[in-house]
């Protein structure tokens, strides 16, 4: 009999909260750092695993927590980027620019 798979995983050993936002624990590596990697260069989680210099279950944990609370931390990242647009429009300007 094989066993049953979970509903859901806890992911606490290898996900904590820094700052409001989901790194891997002991890293203060973002998990959207990992999923936009992955995204963006189709790396495979070894790959990802020799890039990051972690293990494999930290890359997949990463990416799970991604797919999990996508829409969550998409909104973060906009919201933070928006955040830095506004900074650099209003201080970052040499004052001849202005």
């Amino acid at each position: 009999m094989q066993p049953a798979i979970p509903e859901t995983v806890d992911l606490s050993k290898y996900i904590e909260m820094r700052d409001e936002r989901p790194c891997l624990r002991g890293r203060r590596l973002p998990v959207a750092f990992v999923a936009a990697a992955q995204q963006t260069n189709q790396l495979s989680v070894a790959e990802l695993a020799y890039q990051f210099t972690l293990t494999e279950e930290q890359v997949l944990a990463a990416l799970l927590y991604y797919r999990e609370h996508k829409a969550e931390i998409d909104r973060q990242d906009a919201a933070e980027a928006q955040q830095s647009y506004d900074l650099h429009e209003r201080y970052g300007k040499k004052p001849d620019q202005q």
